[in-house]
């Protein structure tokens, strides 16, 4: 797909952060847009933000929510007056540290049903218009944590972790079966490394109703000591697509941790491999 003009996103997680700046590029390239997030206000704010010469729909919805799905996807075809759609963006997430054998089960099982369910239910409720259209592609948010499960020796994280690997394996096999059964159909895998993002203060306000001034003040030092921002991974995710490529890296972070993961995996979860990250300067705000 090398021409964004005229074609139908959707777009989940649109509300902030890398969703949003994808709706605003896209608006500039003539796309119009069918958002959702769970922060109404912040989704407005989107909207407001992108070119008003395209058509631009919002929906406030949670993507663990199937029944909320389908009514996000009925109000995108009574909006557009179509029941096609050429892009799927399955970008909405968010991230605990909760531990698997000491934390909340339900903190743990919501970041996994956002991370995972969402983009499976997601999948499950738009695929079928992006496959009825003439051409379309479908983009999947995994993470650096969909191949290296880890924020280092001091902390857990393995509902995060074992969501974006999941994300991953289906987004990899999704490449066979588009083949197979929609060829007209391609399939891109999002694996952004450190980005400066939102995502580390909304996620504690939707798991745990509020933010602490602990929490806020690691959540800024998240947002603030990113190396890449949210307008350059969206750009970096809108050029992976027009060239066609399955698997788009997101920061140099992501490519030295990619590299150094291929190349010794039996030492991933060693404290040698953090100490080696340090020297590479990579990931100094995340791993500890």
């Amino acid at each position: 797909m090398k021409d964004f003009a005229d074609k139908i996103a959707v777009i989940t997680g649109a509300g902030s952060g890398m969703g949003r700046d994808l709706a605003v590029r896209l608006s500039e390239q003539g796309a119009h847009l069918a958002l959702c997030d769970l922060n109404e206000q912040e989704l407005q704010r989107t909207v407001e933000l992108c070119d008003n010469r395209v058509r631009t729909s919002m929906f406030v919805c949670d993507v663990s929510d199937e029944q909320a799905l389908e009514k996000f996807r009925d109000a995108t075809i009574e909006a557009h007056q179509q029941d096609t759609i050429n892009l799927l963006f399955n970008n909405a997430g968010i991230g605990t540290t909760e531990s698997f054998l000491t934390g909340s089960r339900s903190s743990w099982e919501k970041t996994f049903d956002v991370c995972w369910n969402g983009v499976y239910l997601t999948s499950r409720v738009f695929i079928p218009l992006v496959v009825a259209a003439d051409e379309g592609h479908v983009i999947n948010t995994s993470s650096i944590n969909g191949f290296w499960a880890s924020l280092g020796p001091s902390r857990t994280h393995t509902a995060y972790s074992a969501a974006k690997f999941a994300v991953k394996g289906f987004t990899e096999a999704l490449i066979n079966e588009f083949r197979l059964h929609a060829p007209h159909v391609g399939v891109s895998l999002v694996m952004p490394g450190h980005i400066g993002t939102g995502i580390a203060a909304n996620s504690r306000v939707i798991v745990e109703g509020e933010l602490s001034p602990e929490a806020s003040e690691l959540a800024a030092a998240f947002r603030n000591g990113a190396p890449t921002t949210s307008l350059q991974a969206a750009d970096v995710i809108l050029e992976g697509v027009r060239e066609g490529r399955w698997r788009i890296l997101i920061g140099e972070d992501a490519h030295i941790l990619d590299a150094m993961v291929r190349a010794d995996p039996e030492q991933a979860y060693e404290e040698s491999f953090v100490t080696q990250l340090h020297e590479a300067g990579v990931l100094d705000v995340l791993v500890r």
